[in-house]
């Protein structure tokens, strides 16, 4: 008896054609993500601030240079000068003022005033303060032995800090050399985001969320380093004029809580108790210490002015984006945050407006009720 040779079923072929075709596909996009995750970090840095930053290249292309090429190195030199110079001014700073305090401490010449009698009349936690305070001023070798273990925790703790704020620093000035690159190429660049864009969705909504993408990186650049920046200018210059030792370094971690959307009265609270507590109550120090507090709650009022400016969303979706991406992603996820959150509500609302006509006309015979006949 013979046997017919076992045939596949055209469909069956087909579906068995279509998933060794899917598979092969997400192996590659598996393979390509793995190969490009070391360096994700690094370009999606480097696109934030090219497309912060090129506008600023616009302005000066033909006025300094003629070529793309020569106005983005130029911009990304100015800019990694004025990050370095004061960075590394800081660190020299740093490493001074630690090893000066760690000559102090070995020496054992450590002079701190006796606690004025103000400080136990302060409710709740005065006494203790006085008593910490004294006990340093007269017998600082067995308070420094007693805290060791503490005071060992603290300095393994800003050693590891300062190890990490100096790679992303590095990481930081890698980014803006790539990001030269891609505003060498911006036309370029844009023309291939829009092209991806429509591809993705529609030639008419592409262009659309391109600009949407854009202008969200943009306003949140302006809206949360901008306002950073704003504020350490307004509180560090209260501080220099004031004298209050550390000024300069007080103002850099006001800029480093504003990017990181942490309240400024984190630092100008705790300077207003020291300025009450070293100096007598004066009408010098109730000014300094009402500018201080004010300009630290400036960002509640600048926040809605600049965060949503010229993105076609609600503010507050720009800003729930912004916290929701920096509890969720870190620093990066400030900018990856919104430019998501505004796309969804974007393509949300697209797909609300857009009721085909068919699904209409039923609606319409329902209001009025059922036809007679």
């Amino acid at each position: 008896m013979l046997r017919t040779p076992f045939t596949i079923p055209t469909l069956s072929r087909t579906l068995i054609d279509i998933y060794i075709r899917f598979g092969l596909i997400a192996l590659l996009a598996v393979s390509c993500f793995e190969i490009f995750k070391p360096f994700l970090s690094l370009i999606l840095w480097s696109m934030i601030l090219a497309i912060t930053m090129y506008p600023l290249q616009t302005r000066l292309k033909g006025k300094i240079f003629d070529g793309d090429g020569r106005t983005a190195t130029l911009i990304v030199f100015v800019v990694i000068c004025v990050i370095l110079v004061p960075s590394c001014l800081i660190g020299v700073a740093l490493i001074d003022s630690v090893e000066r305090a760690m000559d102090i401490a070995k020496s054992g010449q450590v002079q701190i005033p006796l606690p004025p009698d103000s400080v136990a009349s302060i409710p709740m936690v005065g006494q203790r303060i006085h008593d910490f305070w004294q006990l340093a001023a007269t017998d600082f070798g067995s308070l420094a032995e007693k805290l060791a273990p503490q005071i060992k925790v603290v300095a393994v703790a800003l050693l590891g800090t300062a190890r990490g704020v100096g790679v992303g620093l590095l990481v930081f000035v890698a980014a803006l050399m790539v990001a030269g690159i891609f505003m060498a190429y911006g036309e370029l660049g844009t023309r291939s985001a829009i092209q991806i864009a429509s591809r993705i969705t529609t030639p008419d909504r592409g262009p659309r969320l391109t600009a949407l993408c854009t202008a969200t990186v943009r306003a949140v650049a302006q809206g949360v380093v901008g306002i950073a920046f704003i504020q350490m200018l307004l509180i560090g210059i209260a501080l220099v004029l004031k004298g209050i030792p550390g000024a300069g370094l007080l103002g850099l971690v006001i800029l480093l809580l504003g990017i990181m959307q942490l309240p400024a009265t984190l630092i100008t609270i705790p300077v207003i108790i020291y300025v009450f507590a070293t100096e007598p109550v004066s009408l010098g120090s109730i000014v300094f210490a009402v500018y201080v507090f004010v300009a630290g709650l400036a960002d509640n009022v600048l926040k809605p002015l600049l965060l949503g400016r010229g993105v076609d969303v609600p503010m507050p979706v720009v800003l729930i984006g912004a916290l929701g991406g920096m509890v969720t992603g870190g620093v990066i996820g400030l900018f990856i945050g919104p430019v998501a959150l505004a796309v969804g509500y974007q393509l949300f609302w697209q797909w609300v407006e857009d009721v085909p006509p068919e699904s209409a006309e039923p609606v319409a015979h329902s209001e009025g009720g059922p036809s007679a006949g």
